[in-house]
C-alpha cells in the first residue's frame, strides 16, 4: 500500500494541526500576539487572498481526484476539505468578524483549550484515516 493523494492530504493536514497546537502551547501569549498582530492584522492582509485562492483550488482539485481516482471512501476527504471553505469565506468576506472570533478564542483559556484539543484529536483521526483507510 503506497501513499496516494488522499493519504497525503490526511498526513499534511495532521502535521499542520499538531504542529500549530504545539506552537500555541509552547509560545502561549507570544503566539496570541503574533497571530493577532502579524497574521490577522487590523487591515486585511494580502496573503488572505492568495491562501483563499489556493484553498479553493485545493478543494476543486480534491473533488477532481475523488471523481477520477479509484480510491474507496475518497469522498470523505472531499467533504472534510470542502468544510475549509467556511473559514476561507469568513476570511475573505467577513474578515473583521473572523478577527473578533480569533481574538476571543485566543484570549479565553477555556475556548483556546477546546480548540486545541479538538484540532489535536482531528489530527489523530486524519493520521488514522491516512494509515488505515487510504
Amino acid at each position: 500500500m503506497g501513499i496516494n493523494y488522499f493519504s497525503l492530504l490526511c498526513f499534511g493536514w495532521a502535521i499542520v494541526g499538531i504542529t500549530t497546537r504545539i506552537l500555541m502551547v509552547v509560545f502561549g501569549d507570544k503566539w496570541n500576539k503574533w497571530e493577532m498582530e502579524h497574521a490577522y492584522t487590523k487591515k486585511k492582509p494580502a496573503w488572505i487572498y492568495v491562501v483563499g485562492g489556493l484553498g479553493l483550488a485545493l478543494v476543486i482539485f480534491t473533488w477532481y481526484q475523488v471523481f477520477n481516482l479509484d480510491v474507496k471512501y475518497s469522498w470523505i476527504i472531499g467533504v472534510l476539505i470542502s468544510l475549509s471553505l467556511i473559514k476561507i469565506s469568513a476570511l475573505l468576506f467577513n474578515y473583521n468578524k473572523f478577527r473578533e472570533f480569533a481574538s476571543e478564542t485566543l484570549n479565553n483559556p477555556r475556548k483556546k483549550r477546546k480548540l486545541n484539543i479538538s484540532v489535536f484529536l482531528m489530527s489523530v483521526v486524519f493520521i488514522l484515516l491516512g494509515i488505515y483507510l487510504y
